[in-house]
């Protein structure tokens, strides 16, 4: 078996694509060993590249963007989707069905500060009617720090990644009201990312194999079979949540069977930082994406 190395920007079920070329035996089949990693804090898997440790890696176009808005040419190229809709929610603190983007005005949110998450956050609020600075934005840190301060009482409403939210949900702490993929639609939200002189070796085009078989196994199998297969990788949370969070990501249609980062995906995610002032030119497809590699 020929190691590849993956490295994740951040770990969830959000990602299992990328999880289940390995859980789901894709990468094997094809003689390839994945052995994963996630970025450390204070470096990024895009480094990992550069600096070799990494094949691949699940990135985010905002990178390339930000890359190219220093006018400098990215390291790496994203070469295919992993999730063409955001897959962060808002929960609350009670069931609400009749949950309106308005309520958020004038409550205490705890708010995903991460860069693409904020700007998609941003943009799905300026969908919904919801003017941004009309909601009272928590910064409450990591990940894991902002679900420590919701289950602590601070916030009305926590914006996250499943399965975090759906964990709440079966912890009888909060309630699922909104998804935020929902308020925007698809666009190019995250994405696997390599060097151009990767692309072009027989272990990318044996990777691509695999992925495009990982594609279809999301879209056709079970959400419990999957969620079986990737428990190993989740230790920490319950079967059920797994799957319910499976479930949800398969039914909003993030997994798309196509690999490729599409071009009108691309321009939402332009819409979505052009919004929040990020980016001050609607930088060129070619510049910051490429079509995956052959899997012949």
């Amino acid at each position: 078996m020929t190691p590849i190395n993956i490295q994740f920007t951040r770990f969830s079920a959000f990602y299992s694509p990328l999880i289940s070329t390995m859980s789901g035996g894709f990468l094997a089949a094809e003689g390839l060993e994945g052995n994963h990693s996630i970025a450390q804090p204070g470096t990024t898997a895009i480094d990992a590249l550069a600096n070799g440790t990494a094949h691949v890696v699940q990135s985010a176009l905002s990178q390339g963007l930000t890359v190219r808005e220093r006018g400098a040419t990215p390291p790496a190229v994203h070469f295919a989707q992993i999730n063409e809709m955001d897959g962060f929610f808002l929960t609350a603190r009670e069931p609400d069905v009749e949950f309106e983007w308005r309520k958020l005005c004038g409550s205490d949110v705890i708010v995903d500060h991460g860069g693409q998450p904020l700007a998609m956050f941003k943009y799905a609020c300026h969908r919904k009617g919801v003017d941004f600075s009309t909601i009272n934005a928590i910064d409450a840190g990591s990940g894991a720090e902002m679900d420590a301060a919701f289950r602590d009482g601070r916030g009305a409403y926590i914006h996250q990644q499943g399965p975090a939210p759906q964990q709440l949900e079966h912890d009888g702490i909060g309630h699922v009201v909104a998804s935020v993929g929902k308020a925007i639609g698809p666009c190019g939200f995250s994405s696997l990312a390599a060097t151009r002189e990767w692309l072009a070796t027989d272990m990318a085009k044996a990777f691509m194999r695999a992925y495009r078989k990982t594609r279809a196994y999301m879209n056709e199998t079970p959400a419990e079979e999957i969620a079986a297969a990737e428990a190993g990788f989740f230790p920490d949370i319950d079967a059920s949540v797994l799957v319910e969070t499976i479930r949800y990501y398969q039914q909003l249609g993030c997994w798309t069977p196509h690999v490729e980062i599409t071009e009108p995906a691309y321009e939402v995610t332009l819409d979505v930082f052009q919004h929040v002032d990020q980016i001050s030119t609607r930088h060129a497809y070619e510049e910051v994406c490429a079509l995956p590699p052959s899997s012949a």
